[in-house]
């Protein structure tokens, strides 16, 4: 699966909304996505480092319409913990000499209010 086919949409909601600021973004991703697509799909789209996702399902309510009953679809939610303070990564490089890792992350994601 490539990165927009996981990751549906955003969850805004009041109480989303108050868990940016720790670093939890909720999302509708597909049914079929496992943890480690999600932090895939999220680190490729939005360029931050995803520190740990949870997910669950949510079965579909029982609907009525006059004498019609039906039942809404069910989907599957993530919530995705991000790295707010992304560090840089040291290693040694050959000859024993120090480097610093030049990838930067985002310590946030602009878009998600913007959907």
């Amino acid at each position: 699966m490539i990165a927009e086919d996981i990751i549906i949409k955003p969850i805004i909601t009041e109480k989303s909304n108050g868990e940016i600021e720790q670093g939890k973004y909720t999302f509708k991703v597909a049914k079929n996505a496992t943890k480690p697509e999600i932090a895939n799909a999220v680190e490729k789209l939005f360029n931050v480092k995803v520190k740990k996702v949870n997910t669950m399902n949510i079965d579909g309510k029982n609907k009525r319409v006059g004498v019609h009953e039906g039942k809404t679809a069910s989907w599957k939610k993530a919530i995705v913990f991000i790295d707010t303070d992304p560090q840089t990564i040291t290693y040694t490089k050959k000859g024993g000499k120090e480097a610093k890792g030049t990838k930067k992350y985002n310590s946030s994601i602009e878009e998600f209010m913007g959907a």
